[in-house]
């Protein structure tokens, strides 16, 4: 059955699934008229349309289309309700471009005409609702954006705004769909037009370069890769497991947002650089916007850094004081493929090395194991590790400790954008299962996080899409990373000495357990280390067996 667009909407939904968006997250408002339109005609004509994904607030589609990008690597579409639906969106764009996350971000524009064109004004919110820049609240995060004229400019548009986002280093892009355009009629020739519009091919560093990392890593002693960011496809982390197996290189992983290797591989190092940095002659920085925190870490006056990545200098960001002696731009995993092709292999002296790791993972698993009242999250990380298995999934917004899980290879552990837009974990959990059907996915959130998340819109997804997931809320009663931070900065400090430290407390709390009940999800409150395990396993159960989401409340100390 074929389908021709006689709308720009239709034509709209088409492209978008000829570009490869199979999913359009949503939520609904009185600009998405012409969009509903046309898959209530489209759908029984046997349109190639994405499917339309409900998401009851903005904040949850938005990081719901990101947790799906991070399980396809594929670009994510994602419309709002005008000026306030975008309003709602603009926590989960910022995160999207920190993490270089290709979102086709979309929002209705207030009609423009007050006439009797299709789609004009017609309620009071249509004067009410508009803004002269509304782009502004998205043009920092965003790599480009635009605003649909005409109807028959639809397909080059949506053409463009995909090849934008996925040309590396890829970010979300912005486009306003006023509802006159989108009603529009379109003549034959504006439907079905030729793809005019292609993201460019992996980034390959310049040979000058590569040789000459290559140079300085065949006379460093005490070399040390880190990496923070691998790709939904795991070509980054093979391509840093066999640098590192080559050429006998420890590899830690510093405030991962996608790990890259097994976290019992031989040569893995953690998730701290910790002393070897201190000792470091040479560094690899793959991907990594923040590859350590530069006022804690004494780098050796002799140190030479290399950064690796599609933005090796992360242009966007207007501060960043990292040294970089050799920038090696391109695609992480060519990239590291180029250094490996470059370098001699030395596997004599890795034993060493391989025995100073493994006794800093047993301690780690030593650590893990102390299970004190309240519970510490080493604790529960590793409870909530053993209960999902190598193979289960972590989505974690300041939810488990990284250093105290095990990961089977790369894409297993996740953790939130360095922008930390708070409420991301929940719905990028979703997201991420809505990829992956037959996983066992675990969104890991601190209680503040879990409030910020919108639960109540989260669990309403997750029954109405058949998303059963693991939600593990750590609940310790404060802001602990505004508690952290405050500490860091004055130690010594009144606050430091204060029964209550001002502006960190989430007491009283309310019943995170019970919040979940209300979208007929199982869920219990754990206080005691010993029932852990068990309820761990009896939140699988449910989801394995009942298709239900199953949450627990986790009483914890900080």
């Amino acid at each position: 059955m074929s389908f021709t667009p006689q709308t720009a909407a239709e034509a709209l939904l088409a492209r978008l699934y000829a570009n490869g968006l199979d999913a359009l997250f949503a939520n609904g408002g009185t600009d998405f008229a012409s969009i509903i339109e046309a898959y209530a005609r489209g759908g029984p004509a046997g349109a190639l349309f994405p499917e339309p994904v409900i998401a009851p607030h903005e904040t949850a589609a938005v990081a719901m289309a990101h947790g799906r990008y991070l399980a396809t690597g594929k670009p994510q579409a994602i419309m709002a309700h005008v000026t306030v639906g975008l309003a709602n969106c603009v926590m989960g764009v910022v995160n999207a471009a920190a993490d270089n996350v290709p979102l086709i971000v979309m929002a209705g524009r207030t009609p423009i005409t007050e006439g009797a064109r299709s789609g004009s004004r017609d309620v009071p919110i249509h004067w009410g609702q508009d803004l002269r820049d509304s782009a502004s609240m998205v043009r920092s995060a965003c790599k480009w954006e635009y605003e649909l004229r005409y109807g028959e400019e639809v397909e080059a548009v949506i053409d463009r705004a995909v090849a934008v986002a996925m040309t590396e280093p890829r970010g979300p892009v912005y486009l306003a769909l006023p509802r006159e355009p989108l009603a529009e009629g379109l003549p034959p020739s504006a439907v079905n037009t030729p793809m005019r519009a292609a993201s460019s091919g992996p980034l390959r560093p310049a040979v000058a370069d590569v040789d000459a990392a290559a140079n300085l890593l065949k006379a460093a002693k005490r070399p040390l890769l880190i990496s923070s960011r691998g790709d939904a496809d795991g070509r980054t982390g093979a391509a840093v497991q066999a640098l590192a197996e080559k050429c006998g290189f420890p590899v830690a992983e510093f405030w991962p947002t996608r790990n890259v290797m097994a976290s019992d591989h031989p040569l893995h190092a953690g998730f701290e650089t910790g002393p070897l940095l201190a000792e470091a002659d040479v560094v690899v920085c793959v991907d990594a916007l923040v590859p350590w925190i530069i006022k804690r870490v004494d780098l050796p006056a002799d140190c030479k850094v290399i950064q690796l990545g599609a933005d090796p200098l992360f242009g966007r960001f207007p501060t960043r004081g990292f040294p970089v002696d050799i920038a090696l731009a391109g695609n992480p995993a060519e990239a590291l493929g180029a250094l490996a092709a470059a370098l001699p292999t030395d596997t004599d002296n890795q034993d060493a090395l391989k025995a100073t790791l493994a006794a800093d993972r047993e301690a780690r698993i030593a650590k893990a194991e102390e299970a004190g009242t309240p519970m510490q999250p080493a604790y529960v990380s590793a409870a909530v590790s053993a209960a999902i298995g190598r193979d289960g999934i972590i989505m974690n917004e300041l939810g488990v400790q990284p250093g105290y899980i095990t990961t089977n290879g790369p894409n297993r552990f996740f953790g939130h954008s360095l922008s930390a837009g708070l409420g991301w974990g929940f719905p990028s959990a979703l997201g991420m299962a809505h990829a992956k059907r037959d996983a066992l996915v675990a969104a890991c959130i601190g209680d503040g996080s879990y409030m910020f998340a919108n639960p109540v819109a989260c669990g309403q997804i997750s029954e109405a899409l058949g998303l059963p997931i693991l939600v593990v809320v750590m609940h310790n009663g404060v802001w602990n990373a505004v508690r952290r931070s405050t500490l860091s900065m004055y130690p010594d400090g009144v606050a430091a000495k204060a029964n209550a430290m001002p502006i960190t407390s989430l007491e009283p709390a309310p019943d995170y357990a019970l919040i979940a009940t209300a979208n007929r999800g199982w869920s219990e409150r754990v206080s005691d280390p010993a029932r852990l395990p068990a309820a761990l396993a009896e939140a699988v159960r449910v989801i394995r067996e009942e298709k239900r989401m199953a949450t627990l409340e986790v009483m914890v100390g900080y």
